[in-house]
């Protein structure tokens, strides 16, 4: 990691030197000699209000069309003929599309696919087609490369000739061999735009949609002397309709068999046909990616992190600045979203998504992604079209370009509502003279690694205005470093060279490129899976696919920047199922590859091997679904930013019918009971509820924490149940806990007057003896009053006073704990090792807070050196992860996958009470978005109508969109309306480990990146592989947040494995998979003492997994807080406690790692 950043600083101050250089130059159009404008003219017939396509622009290919040795030019044009321009060298093109005879001014083209059809080494071009009626009129076009006429290339059109003349609304298309018979297939990219494409309803998925994809088997014809293409569409299972604007080819899941990737417009799910291997397809996106981008245009496949798997990147059109984000975002509708789940659509969002492939499942055969656009500061620019996934600085690390722009904003909300009331009254060319037009930039990323990306887009030299669609890149001028041209609406294309070899003096950042040769159907060797290992570790993979972005095709090369990195290996995957490989290949050179080479056996046997965790779910006969009542929050408290009814289920282990079996009881939602598992001697479980069913159309309450404990000293567990969320009104009845008594035999009965009467929306309860007497005493954490998050509410400390079989609780509640907060987690914690039991509590809008535990009486610390971590914190535990002997912590935090973010210099904060006096709790969150200089300013978060639907007052203050866009934490309400808010800060939202320091002092280290992916909820802590050092288990994800920021998915559990100091370093493939809303995570143990961990899941199924560990003891004292031994010289300290984690209560046990010596239970 350390020569990396050294490495990537040497070539930022290197590149930077040269002052006002940037990294890419464009060059003019009378100086390049390529002049092509796409240029559109609106009409009567054709215009932004009856052709909602009529921008959607066109695209460029890239490919040596005469064979010197240089890379040349084609643009398809809408409504202006396309253009082919040789390059001649040093940036200077050549217009020959007369001569070449390409034009087909007649066409509105719109993708350009390069290919050698025939392979007779002369690059041919295939054009898509649409809009234009009759039909004949947008067949596509195959303009066949007929060799050299004067030194000119000229083309014959044979689409007809070949089968390929398609004519059904063609976007763009794609060659590669789908059925690996060694011939080059014919995937169509369709799009008819049709009356209602944003409406909800049943999909169409038998292929009789006119708006479905085709896919073209290819034959070679002997009579015709060339291959013909039929269309096997519905046989091979390419039948689900869509509005395809981007496509790409790739083998996503590593079985040798080529996929596609489709990203749809408007309400159509984005498609990933899996390759069955048997001539068909199937559409398994929902199974690989939990949400997508909403209105996708372009796409691009690539491997964005060096780990040898390909991630996914789809564009949108969420704009970055406040003013673009007021006038154009649509309000929040829960209804649509209502409606999206009752039809199957996938859930999309309005943002671009990067989906990260994180290794295939335990079957070998799906691979599992997250998607963290929002981490990587990637998700947000404006109306996009084509992403480009290269690596444009040579350093190692592929960056990402965007291009966008729409010349008509139709979606300004003030021009929507201005149309819908004149568009009866006024002529069609004044509506049309309205609608605002915004000329931005494209966008240019540097990537940084770790997945985190830099704004370079003036740095780079990209901030200039334009309409971009199509784009591709090309090493020009053969120097080793990647080129980039635009197709632009309404001005010339942009040309831009690369000055990074230039720059690059001192010889840091190196590149590899690639040029493969196939066989006599394939020459170009499409479809070539090419990949580097290097003696760091890290590996690199592309495939050879040129038909990437948006309408686009790039150059036919595969180009590695390396920075410094040495490569070690350099293995090419071939499309018949055999490889070569190179050992310690030259670089700064074009290595030619070429299929005859390849003698071995490709290994697509991606076998994961020995896992550390197995889902044993099913042989446990664990079958449980968690289900949730729909209540929409939002309806309430129209500006959450997340539910409060969807935080369930807890989890509580212990033995409760006496039979030294380890059971567990999961919390139920409103009108569902509460379920006991009870263990059976072979590890099976039966499933028993704690309420009757006649009792469920009254149950109005919540199940949150509970605890398992032995309340009235009968020698048997009782229950304690939290009664929390946010269904309700704070004065409700059901806002209050339940202890039910244990008869021994794990039947339960409620005992309404054992714990003192209060009304709070709770979240968990701790038991431990905190004053010294030999009982057990509860500490119960108060989770919000509901209808008016977030204000702050009570805790408690219930002391024991049970006596003779009776459970007796009584409230000795210190004023330290009124209004605590909105308490999430709490641990019953010995930080300072005197003996007492202190308090760490945890919870949202606040830092973690201590408090010392002084003979039985508490009071907060101070000068921790958490008081800055103003989190949305949601777990705590904890381990010795130092191993010094004193406890260090764990704390989930909501991560930085998010669209509201908060920093130390950049806090989000939420202003709340009734500001307009009409008897509703109003909650305003504000967040530090750009202005149109680039400036940051404290801005509501939500739009107008979301913000009108809160609060009255501010209707008359800001009249159109635009004028709200000027809202800002000071002028939104006066500063009477203000006064005696609640004002509350977000300015840390990592998870963390905090290490003691002792003398109540803490250090804070990040979790790594794969933990800040989404919110971290169950939290377990164990020596795992039994070397000593504490690990970490990590669930999380949070579904219930406002559709407009969407769920928190990324999450499918991370296995943290603990190096000393405090470090740890995330193991893929452990095994361990809980990719929905995750919340408690348990430990449990069988007869054997063999350990697994239990995961719950809102509204999703309940996961067991096993572990390599073992308890060694587990008859415990009930009052036993504390083990510790000796291992290799260092003390190991770890607590036992009842309830840790999120919602959770694991097993009390004692385990040890061979070897250990010394044990002291305390």
């Amino acid at each position: 990691m350390t020569f990396r950043i050294l490495t990537t600083l040497f070539i930022i101050s290197t590149f930077f030197s040269c002052k006002d250089d940037t990294l890419f130059t464009k060059i003019d159009a009378e100086d390049s000699g390529i002049q092509f404008s796409n240029r559109i003219i609106e009409n009567d017939s054709m215009n932004i209000l009856d052709f909602e396509y009529v921008y959607n622009g066109s695209g460029v290919g890239i490919a040596d069309f005469n064979k010197d040795g240089l890379q040349d030019v084609f643009f398809s044009g809408n409504q202006v003929a396309n253009k082919l321009y040789l390059n001649k060298g040093d940036f200077k093109f050549e217009d020959i599309s007369v001569k070449a005879g390409i034009e087909a001014a007649n066409r509105w083209c719109a993708g350009v696919v390069t290919v050698d059809i025939n392979s007779d080494g002369w690059m041919d071009v295939y054009v898509a087609a649409t809009v234009k009626e009759p039909a004949s009129e947008r067949q596509n076009l195959l303009f066949v490369n007929q060799g050299l006429k004067d030194g000119t290339p000229v083309f014959k059109e044979m689409g007809a000739d070949y089968g390929v003349n398609d004519s059904g609304h063609s976007e763009n298309a794609a060659f590669f061999d789908y059925d690996n018979d060694g011939d080059l297939d014919l995937y169509v990219l369709t799009n008819e735009i049709d009356q209602y494409p944003n409406t909800f309803r049943p999909k169409v998925k038998d292929g009789t949609y006119p708006n479905t994809d085709r896919l073209y088997r290819c034959d070679f014809d002997e009579k015709l002397g060339h291959s013909y293409y039929t269309n096997v569409s519905k046989e091979a299972g390419i039948i689900i309709e869509g509005y395809g604007l981007g496509l790409n080819i790739c083998d996503i899941n590593k079985d040798g068999w080529k996929d596609i990737y489709v990203t749809n417009d408007y309400a159509a799910d984005d498609l990933l046909y899996i390759n069955n291997g048997n001539g068909t397809f199937t559409d398994q996106a929902n199974q690989y990616f939990k949400h997508t981008s909403s209105s996708a245009m372009g796409n691009d496949v690539a491997d964005i992190n060096n780990d040898g798997l390909l991630d996914v990147f789809a564009v949108d059109m969420l704009a970055k600045n406040n003013l673009r984000k007021k006038v154009l975002a649509p309000p929040n509708n829960y209804q649509l979203f209502k409606l999206s789940d009752e039809f199957g659509y996938t859930y999309q969002y309005m943002r671009n998504t990067l989906q990260i492939n994180n290794g295939k499942l335990a079957n070998n055969k799906q691979a599992m992604f997250s998607e963290v656009s929002l981490l990587s500061g990637i998700a947000e620019t404006d109306w996009s079209w084509t992403p480009s996934l290269a690596d444009f600085d040579n350093d190692g690390f592929r960056d990402i370009i965007i291009t966008n722009g729409f010349p008509k904003d139709v979606t300004d909300r003030d021009f929507m509502a201005f149309r819908s009331e004149a568009e009866n009254l006024a002529e069609k060319t004044f509506i049309l003279g309205q609608i605002p037009e915004v000329k931005i930039s494209n966008y240019a990323y540097r990537n940084k690694g770790n997945l985190e990306f830099e704004d370079v887009t003036e740095k780079w030299g990209m901030d200039i205005p334009s309409f971009s669609n199509g784009a591709v890149y090309a090493d020009l001028d053969n120097d080793g470093d990647l080129d980039y041209l635009v197709n632009n609406i309404n001005d010339s294309a942009f040309v831009f060279k690369n000055n990074q070899i230039e720059f690059d003096k001192n010889k840091e950042s190196h590149f590899l490129r690639i040029k493969t040769v196939g066989d006599k159907n394939n020459i170009n060797g499409l479809g070539a899976v090419v990949q580097l290992e290097f003696e760091n570790g890290e590996k690199m993979i592309h495939e050879n696919n040129p038909f990437r972005g948006y309408l686009s095709s790039v150059e036919p090369f595969i180009h590695f920047g390396l920075g410094n990195k040495k490569v070690k290996k350099l293995e090419v995957q071939w499309y018949n199922g055999m490889s070569q490989i190179i050992l310690n290949p030259k670089i700064d050179q074009i290595l030619e590859v070429n299929i005859k080479n390849a003698l071995s056996k490709t290994n697509y046997d991606t076998n994961l091997g020995k896992q550390v965790f197995e889902d044993i779910t099913d042989i446990s006969k664990l079958d449980f679904v968690h289900k949730e009542l729909d209540f929409i929050d939002f309806n309430v408290q129209n500006l959450m930013p997340s539910k409060l009814s969807e935080l369930g289920p807890g989890m509580s282990v212990g033995d409760i019918n006496g039979d030294n079996l380890e059971d567990v009881y999961l919390g139920g939602g409103r009108s569902y009971s509460g379920v006991f598992f009870t263990q059976n001697a072979d590890g099976t479980f039966n499933k028993k509820t704690l309420l009757a069913q006649y009792e469920l159309p009254n149950k109005l309450e919540e199940d949150l924490g509970s605890l398992l404990f032995d309340a009235d000293g009968d020698k048997d567990l009782d229950l304690y149940l939290c009664r929390g969320g946010s269904e309700g009104r704070k004065e409700d009845k059901h806002f209050r806990d339940m202890l039910y008594t244990n008869d021994g035999k794990g039947n339960f009965v409620e005992k309404p007057n054992a714990i003192p009467a209060f009304g709070t929306s709770t979240s968990c309860v701790r038991a431990s003896d905190y004053d010294n007497d030999g009982d057990l005493d509860l500490f119960v954490a108060g989770r919000n009053v509901p209808g008016e998050y977030p204000k702050f509410t009570d805790s408690y400390l219930f002391r024991n006073d049970s006596k003779n079989g009776d459970a007796k609780f009584t409230n000795v509640s210190l004023p330290e704990l009124k209004n605590l907060g909105l308490i999430c987690d709490v641990l019953w914690t010995d930080f300072d090792n005197d003996g007492w039991m202190d308090l760490l509590v945890a919870g949202e809008w606040s830092a973690p807070r201590f408090f010392k535990n002084q003979k039985g009486k508490l009071s907060e610390v101070k000068d921790t050196g958490l008081g800055n971590l103003k989190g949305l914190w949601t777990s705590v535990n904890s381990g010795d992860f130092d191993n010094d002997g004193d406890m260090d912590y764990v704390l989930g935090n909501i991560g930085l996958n998010a669209l509201f973010k908060g920093n130390e210099k950049e806090p989000a904060r939420v202003l709340a009470k009734d500001f307009d006096n009409n008897g509703n709790y109003d909650i305003i969150p504000f967040v530090y978005f750009i202005n149109e200089k680039k400036e940051k300013f404290l801005v509501p978060f939500n739009g107008k109508d979301d913000v009108n639907k809160q609060l009255n007052v501010t209707r008359s203050r800001f009249v159109s969109y635009k004028d709200f866009a000027n809202a800002n934490i000071d002028n939104l309400l006066t500063k009477d309306e203000k006064e005696d808010a609640q004002d509350l800060e977000l300015s840390f939202m990592k998870s963390v480990i905090i290490l003691n320091q002792g003398g109540g002092k803490f250090l804070v280290k990040d979790l790594p990146i794969e933990v800040q992916f989404s919110s971290a909820n169950g939290i377990i802590v164990e020596d795992f592989d039994s070397d000593g050092i504490q690990d970490i288990v990590v669930s999380g994800n949070n579904f219930g947040n406002e559709i407009s920021v969407g769920r928190y998915d990324a999450s499918n559990g991370v296995y943290l494995k603990g190096s000393g100091g405090g470090e740890f370093k995330v193991i893929k493939n452990s095994g361990f998979y809980v990719p929905s809303d995750a919340k408690a995570l348990v430990s449990i143990a069988n007869i054997k003492g063999e350990i697994s961990l239990l995961a719950s899941q809102n509204r999703g199924p309940l996961k067991m997994f096993k572990t390599p560990l073992k308890k060694q003891i587990s008859t415990l004292n009930p009052s036993a807080k504390s083990y510790a031994y000796e291992l290799n010289g260092k003390k190991t300290k770890k607590e036992i406690y009842y309830g840790s984690g999120y919602l959770g209560q694991s097993a009390r046990y004692i385990i040890l790692p061979i070897g250990a010596k010394g044990l002291k239970i305390n």
